[in-house]
């Protein structure tokens, strides 16, 4: 496991202060706030500790309150709510500063035999001879606002490579469509919870942007208000975060300044293994111009 990787996974591990009351340190991305991929995932970690080891996160389902402040811990808040037969229901309220930034059910449920069917995988290039997001944005540092620069050109935990090769510094107006390959940057342990929680994180990378795509504009333009409104996750099996997945998105509609994008999750064998849905504001804010 790299270093980076370790970092993320130790950010995921959550502290136990009370009785379903845990806290969770918090990581600069350089983002104006705390970025939502870490409270999704931190949130899921809180919850399962709720829940009894057989019974696995399927689904959550989340808003997001207020802005975060990267340089605080977070503190989640467990409800149980219900324990029934098959199915266990938590919900989970993040705060900073005496306020909720954060809230989300989430929904786990024992494995059992079904029906099944799924969507096939896209045909797209596999990840092998694609270029990673960070060596993207190394050929292209000088572009890349100071505050940010350094973060995005410096090695990560979750390794994404673009199918899909947009330059959010010169962008230009195109398809509703995207598709990238990711995975952790190095082995993980063979706890499945820990994957679930990685891709939570991870999930929250590429797809609200996939909305802007038609309008040629992207977050790193001055006058573009961009946040996370809402975020939902389906977990349809077990996964492994370092293996590579696709990440296939799309964004059937925008309007109101928010976009809406939604996601297929597929492994290496075209297995789907999660969905993803997002809101967020997309404002064009002219007196930012």
């Amino acid at each position: 496991m790299t270093q980076v990787l370790d970092d993320l996974v130790a950010l995921l591990s959550l502290e136990q202060i009370e009785e379903n009351l845990f806290r969770g340190r918090s990581q600069d991305l350089g983002f104006r706030q705390l970025f939502g991929g870490q409270v999704l995932g931190q949130c899921i970690s809180a919850a399962s500790q709720t829940v009894e080891e057989a019974r696995h996160v399927h689904s959550m389902h989340g808003y997001f309150l207020r802005p975060g402040d990267a340089s605080l811990p977070v503190v989640y808040q467990v409800e149980r709510t219900r324990d029934g037969g098959s199915f266990s229901t938590r919900r989970v309220v993040a705060v900073q500063k005496g306020q909720p930034i954060f809230f989300c059910s989430a929904s786990f449920q024992y494995d059992e035999e079904g029906f099944h069917h799924q969507s096939e995988m896209p045909d797209v290039p596999g990840p092998e001879d694609l270029k990673s997001e960070t060596e993207l944005a190394r050929m292209v540092a000088p572009m890349i606002p100071e505050r940010m620069r350094e973060r995005l050109t410096s090695d990560k935990p979750i390794e994404i490579r673009p199918v899909t090769l947009i330059n959010p510094f010169a962008p230009q107006p195109c398809e509703p469509v995207k598709y990238v390959w990711f995975r952790a940057a190095g082995d993980l342990p063979d706890d499945p919870q820990l994957h679930k929680y990685l891709l939570a994180y991870a999930s929250d990378f590429n797809l609200l942007t996939t909305s802007m795509q038609p309008h040629g504009v992207s977050v790193f333009q001055k006058f573009m208000q961009v946040a996370s409104l809402d975020h939902s996750l389906w977990f349809h099996r077990n996964l492994r975060m370092d293996d590579w997945l696709l990440y296939a998105m799309d964004s059937p509609w925008a309007g109101n300044a928010r976009g809406f994008s939604r996601a297929s999750i597929y492994n290496r064998q075209g297995e789907l293994v999660a969905s993803a849905a997002q809101e967020g504001l997309t404002r064009v804010r002219e007196d930012w111009k």
